[in-house]
């Protein structure tokens, strides 16, 4: 038996559910990038809203990849379970904020339909770095733009809904990008502008593209996770998702048309996102990819593991504290150091099995967001970031190919071992001309920080 509409009311008392009739909603949001992150994040704050007497907000999903997602929850009408852990302690609810997930490659035709359906009038996109098809210099790779990108798609919907009269959408980022709705304009508007020119004015004159930071743990959901939810439902759930308590969402308060009311349950609408999206990239992911690289080289498999390491956890305290704290410039109500202290506790907590793995992918794509611009605010003051350095030793060490590389530039990260070698791999990296070259100008004293931290992590890897 699978979690379903029949199956609903036959679920244990204590399972929360739609307070709604979700079968009776109109979907007023398309999401592109529908992974366990979006279920545990953006649709929780949409199944809140309905919960709370609003309707028509479900969400209908695109997999940009693969049909996995849609496979796991059309059969389930849309339903999943949550597990929220903290502690020994495990909440369960059904969230019934999505409708159906349809399958970029296979369903454009439905794609394009909702986008220009009247009832539409909100993108939401969580499709990673990845999915915004920079080139290294930061500008459109037009190879990457392809047909079965979310540009494409975005294309074709928002044609019809030109041509239909229709009004614009928001088309709102919810991804671990700096300035993300202002990326997802230029970005999207360099596509537009070899596509379709009148297009690209209409959208300019009609849609907006709010910035927002959005934050939730979200482990990947593991055979075990599913097993524990089964035993606990009475019925199987194959799109099954275990989050940590804590959420935030803060949103640019710039929308297009119509919007659910996130701010009654939780969210913030500010009119500046850049102060908590800075200390979000900067304090929590930048830590994640320290401990990630760092943690995986001696040897742990989750991130409280490489928390309880006492070779680990004072050096990313280091990091938050003394290095990306001074360079974030604090919003009005932001408490950066309650922040850094709430982090140290959710990055402990041994009722979520966040894999290390899972954070290192694709490196050459989040650390020039994470740690060059803190590394670039010190050296402007002569000071130099040792945690953030050491950070990047084990990165390369990562990328070397010792291990399992999941990482966009891998066939070049090799290639620049294969050239440099031990000794000349950083600047081959980071210097003037290298793959990650960028403001950050490495000093001596930089590089020899490298040099000895990689020299301590030969043979470890």
């Amino acid at each position: 038996m699978r979690l379903g509409a029949a199956t609903l009311a036959g679920l244990p008392a204590a399972v929360r559910r739609p307070a709604y009739d979700f079968a009776a909603q109109k979907a007023g949001i398309v999401h592109f990038g529908i992974g366990a992150f979006h279920r545990a994040h953006q649709a929780v704050f949409c199944d809140d809203v309905m919960n709370g007497g609003e309707r028509d907000w479900r969400i209908v999903g695109v997999s940009l990849r693969s049909a996995d997602v849609a496979e796991q929850l059309n059969p389930q009408d849309g339903l999943y379970s949550l597990a929220t852990r903290a502690g020994r302690s495990v909440d369960y609810r059904v969230v019934g904020a999505i409708e159906r997930v349809l399958v970029a490659g296979r369903d454009a035709e439905q794609i394009a339909r909702l986008l220009s359906a009247p009832h539409t009038h909100v993108v939401t996109l969580t499709i990673t770095e990845k999915g915004y098809c920079r080139a290294a210099d930061g500008n459109l790779d037009t190879a990457l733009a392809h047909d079965g990108s979310a540009f494409a798609r975005l294309s074709q919907g928002l044609l019809r809904r030109m041509r239909s009269g229709l009004p614009g959408l928001t088309l709102l980022s919810c991804d671990n990008l700096a300035h993300n709705g202002a990326q997802l304009q230029r970005l999207f508007g360099q596509y537009l502008d070899l596509h379709d020119a009148a297009l690209r004015s209409w959208v300019e004159a009609n849609c907006t593209f709010p910035s927002s930071m959005v934050d939730r743990i979200v482990p990947a959901t593991t055979a075990g996770d599913r097993d524990a939810a089964a035993a606990i439902l009475g019925v199987r759930d194959e799109a099954h998702v275990v989050t940590e308590g804590f959420r935030q969402w803060v949103i640019e308060d710039r929308f297009a048309g119509s919007h659910p009311h996130w701010e009654h349950h939780g969210a913030e609408l500010v009119s500046d996102v850049r102060p908590y999206e800075t200390a979000k990239l900067r304090m929590l992911n930048g830590a994640h990819s320290a401990l990630a690289y760092i943690g995986l080289l001696r040897g742990h498999e989750f991130v409280h593991e490489a928390m309880a390491d006492p070779g680990i956890r004072p050096l990313v305290e280091h990091l938050m504290r003394e290095e990306a704290m001074p360079s974030i410039a604090a919003g009005p109500r932001q408490d950066l150091v309650a922040y850094a202290d709430a982090l140290l506790g959710r990055f402990a907590n041994t009722a979520l099995n966040h894999r290390l793995q899972q954070i290192a992918m694709d490196g050459s794509q989040k650390l020039p967001q994470r740690w060059l611009p803190v590394l670039v605010f010190h050296q402007r003051s002569g000071r130099t970031c040792p945690a953030i350095l050491r950070g990047i030793a084990a990165w390369l060490r990562h990328v070397r190919g010792h291990r399992l590389v999941d990482d966009p530039l891998q066939a070049d990260l090799a290639a620049a071992w294969a050239r440099h070698g031990n000794g000349a791999v950083f600047d081959g990296v980071f210097g003037m001309g290298g793959l990650l070259a960028s403001e950050w100008k490495p000093s001596e004293a930089d590089r020899k920080c490298v040099a000895d931290a990689m020299r301590e992590l030969e043979g470890v890897s």
